[in-house]
């Protein structure tokens, strides 16, 4: 296995993300080893100093830790959901080990503020609503409002107008295959909520809980806004990360 095929984005990247994706697949389960830097280095055809760069992003993220001469472990899981965001990849990873739960089916309806918010001329949109789940636990209830052409595109995927239906997609990255312009970035918001009747039903919370909002506005690379999720985390059940850098300017 290579990462050279990535080309434009750094090896050690590509590497981290691999590993990242084994340990949530559980392949590597709490407290097991990683193979060696040399193994990897060798698996990867990388040098051991591009291994040593994405474990380093790896403890950072709370992923492994390392023992100095014994080696680098996968971190116990504490019950909470911790994902490190940094991409719109990082974000269809979610499809690796959680699963979405269709509370209400993909339906046209009037919505004004998602409709402005998608810079339609109309105030119709499409709308999901879902709740996503980590080894059974509730963790984020979202509302997706879709551009018509968007919708259009999800025709195709049946579990998303069935109410209970189970799948382990995510909506861009069902979108990302379907459209003729792909998905490049997202516009995020993040605050604090509480918790209405109708999402503490959803996660299993009492009514006026504190939340952790979070909206998103997906774009494609010709900057048309395709959809916008509103999202609400339980605190107690996620934890949400970024690595922020200076500026080299």
């Amino acid at each position: 296995m290579s990462t050279r095929e990535h080309s434009g984005e750094a090896a050690y990247k590509v590497l981290a993300r691999e590993l990242r994706q084994a340990i949530l697949q559980r392949r590597y389960v709490d407290g097991t080893r990683l193979p060696t830097e040399a193994e990897l280095a060798d698996e990867y055809e990388v040098s051991r100093q591009t291994v040593r760069r994405a474990f380093h992003d790896l403890v950072a993220e709370g992923m492994v830790y390392r023992v100095p001469g014994r080696g680098t472990f996968a971190a116990p899981r504490d019950g909470q959901y911790l994902r490190q965001f940094g991409s719109i990849e990082d974000l269809m990873g979610l499809s690796l080990d959680t699963q979405l739960e269709v509370l209400r089916p993909l339906r046209r309806k009037v919505d004004i503020d998602a409709a402005s918010r998608l810079r339609l001329d109309s105030d119709v949109v499409h709308t999901v609503v879902f709740r996503r789940t980590h080894e059974g636990d509730s963790f984020c209830h979202t509302t997706v409002h879709l551009h018509p052409a968007a919708a259009a595109a999800l025709g195709d995927v049946p579990e998303l107008g069935e109410a209970g239906a189970v799948s382990d997609a995510t909506i861009i990255g069902l979108l990302d295959t379907r459209l003729p312009v792909p998905i490049a970035e997202a516009e995020q918001s993040i605050t604090a909520a509480s918790a209405d009747q109708t999402l503490a039903d959803a996660l299993g919370c009492g009514i006026g809980d504190p939340l952790l909002r979070v909206d998103r506005i997906y774009l494609t690379t010709d900057q048309q806004p395709v959809e916008l999720a509103i999202n609400h985390f339980l605190p107690e059940q996620y934890s949400y990360r970024v690595k922020l850098r200076r500026s080299t300017h």
